[in-house]
């Protein structure tokens, strides 16, 4: 009985069968849409370093034919023949893809699948259809990949810039057409049919019908030298029979698509609201309608109220960046504002400015007297937070170590995640060693003075790397979530998947900003902080590299994409974990 495969599964071909002689079929179709299906044979780099191991229409077999394109039958719309023991030393994966030629996206597929058979038993199977991409035009199927042994994995990512991009993720080019003369009017004589233009390309030595004259002699058809990618041949006819049509400009960049799952449980991610105020925890903004993220062009406020004294002497600072957390109402400065600023640290909400201060210690250290607020979570400055366990009855779930002050009866135990939870911690990265604080006190929290930032949610979702996740209350559910990709370490990515009503304090490395997610929102994988859990999140393989041309790695050859409706956001900090 055949193996089946989901996205992402992987497995040793010798537990599926004894064989290295094995058959792999296609197939894939869709109304009105033509694919071309090919084998890259990649070397330890994923390169398609010899152009020899591109198995396509026109180049059906390799060398010492370990790799043969069968065509279409028993059902299948293309198929191959492998021979594992006869595959080259050099190659170290073979990935099996379909591209469109012409319009079309992958959304648009019926049911398909790529099969495993061997000794004339299917011994796997990976089915896919268009529900599980959008705008692709060309996927990676299933790879078979050596690691001490060969294996299969079931692959299911493509790229929305179509087989441009895809030879680009493999290190390779598409070989540019020169653009064809215009043709030149033809007489209508000598038993020429009326409406009938000559071949654009003509084969070397064959007369072409005689032109009208011309100011200048037409150059000679010439063969065309092999493509530096994957042109076909020289002297190769492709078996359609009317020259192929222009291919479509790509414009997109090489991306590759990650599954976006349904969380455990069966329960989809709700909505995404508003992306969150990174300044008070708690603050509802001053319009019921829904603000656009902050920080993303937004304006510094300007109070219509009079301008208030300047600071206090010595106390310089810079102005936080504009429209960094919601807008404050005229007239009120919220807590937590660098020295400097029109309110100092501990000035309570709504006092006076240029108050006489008491003499003395005390007086100098005014600035940095507590902040009172009556809220659950309050930011006493960039670097501090305060928890009050008494309001809420809920417990609240820190990081071990990140107690720095606590007031009143205060219990702190430790949080154990369980034997799963510590094995998937450690298989992910995701692993958060935390301690659970109780009673009825206030806890202040802190961390190697990373900035901290209080999101409060209201039934909705955040993602947010383990890494960034200061203290949140016990009462948000929390579990891994993983992001799929090809091709980058590991195998994939992960992050946790905070869900639920209450607070979670996130840290970041400096002044992080926020923007909102549009189909050309790109961030480095070790920048990002969080995003709304409502985004699709795209692995992107920017490779800008010539075939066989090594510069040097730039440092930046994994990045996500992001997408999702309008009021998605993600956040990034001005640092690389």
């Amino acid at each position: 009985m055949a193996r089946e495969f989901q996205r992402g599964h992987k497995a040793r071909i010798s537990d599926l069968t004894a064989g290295t002689d094995l058959y792999v079929g296609v197939q894939i179709s869709g109304p009105g849409l033509t694919f071309d299906i090919s084998c890259f044979g990649l070397d330890a780099d994923e390169r398609l370093s010899d152009d020899r191991y591109f198995i396509f229409f026109n180049q059906p077999k390799s060398p010492e034919e370990s790799l043969q394109l069968l065509g279409p039958q028993a059902g299948d719309t293309e198929s191959f023949r492998v021979t594992l023991d006869g595959i080259p030393q050099q190659i170290k994966k073979l990935s099996f893809t379909a591209t469109l030629d012409g319009a079309g996206q992958m959304s648009q597929i019926g049911p398909g699948y790529i099969r495993i058979v061997a000794g004339g038993e299917e011994v796997a199977r990976y089915p896919f259809s268009g529900s599980e991409f959008s705008t692709e035009r060309a996927v990676m199927l299933g790879d078979f990949y050596f690691k001490d042994v060969w294996r299969f994995a079931a692959v299911g990512q493509g790229f929305d810039g179509g087989l441009d991009a895809l030879l680009k993720n493999f290190g390779g080019e598409v070989a540019e057409e020169e653009p064809a003369a215009p043709p030149q009017p033809q007489p209508q004589a000598g038993g020429t049919v009326p409406g009938f233009a000559p071949p654009a390309f003509g084969v070397p030595g064959t007369p072409a019908p005689a032109p009208a004259p011309v100011s200048a002699p037409a150059p000679a058809p010439v063969p065309q030298p092999a493509a530096q990618g994957f042109a076909p041949p020289p002297g190769v006819t492709p078996p359609a029979p009317a020259p192929p049509a222009p291919a479509p400009s790509m414009h997109a960049a090489p991306t590759i698509v990650a599954p976006l799952h349904t969380p455990p449980g069966g329960s989809p991610v709700p909505p995404p609201s508003p992306a969150p105020a990174f300044d008070r925890p708690g603050q509802q903004p001053p319009a019921p309608s829904a603000p656009p993220p902050p920080g993303y062009g937004a304006q510094p406020h300007a109070p219509h109220a009079p301008h208030a004294p300047a600071p206090p002497p010595g106390y310089g600072q810079p102005t936080p960046p504009p429209g960094y957390g919601q807008p404050t109402p005229p007239g009120q400065m919220p807590p937590g504002r660098m020295p400097g600023q029109p309110a100092p640290y501990g000035a309570p909400q709504g006092a006076p400015q240029g108050a006489p201060q008491s003499p003395g210690v005390l007086g100098a250290l005014q600035m940095f007297k507590e902040t009172p607020t009556g809220q659950r979570w309050t930011q006493q400055n960039p670097k501090l937070v305060r928890a009050d366990l008494g309001m809420g009855g809920q417990s609240v779930l820190a990081r071990q170590g990140s107690m720095v002050l606590y007031q009143g009866k205060v219990d702190f135990s430790y949080k154990g995640a369980g034997f799963s939870g510590r094995i998937v911690g450690n298989a992910t990265g995701q692993e958060m060693q935390l301690m659970r604080c109780t009673g009825q006190g206030q806890v202040f929290f802190a961390e190697d003075a990373t900035m901290l930032h209080p999101i409060e949610l209201q039934g909705d979702a955040v993602c947010v790397s383990a890494e960034s996740v200061l203290a949140f209350d016990e009462s948000l559910q929390y579990e891994v979530r993983r992001i799929e990709g090809h091709g980058i370490p590991g195998g994939a990515l992960f992050t946790m998947q905070f869900q639920g009503t209450g607070t979670i304090v996130v840290k970041t490395h400096g002044v992080p900003v926020v923007l909102p997610v549009t189909p050309t929102t790109f961030a480095d994988a070790n920048a990002v902080v969080a995003w709304s859990a409502a985004s699709q999140v795209i692995v992107s393989s920017q490779v800008r590299m010539r075939r066989n041309s090594y510069p040097g790695d730039t440092g930046e050859s994994v990045n996500l994409q992001f997408r999702g409706a309008p009021g998605n956001f993600i956040v990034v900090q001005p640092y690389e974990i």
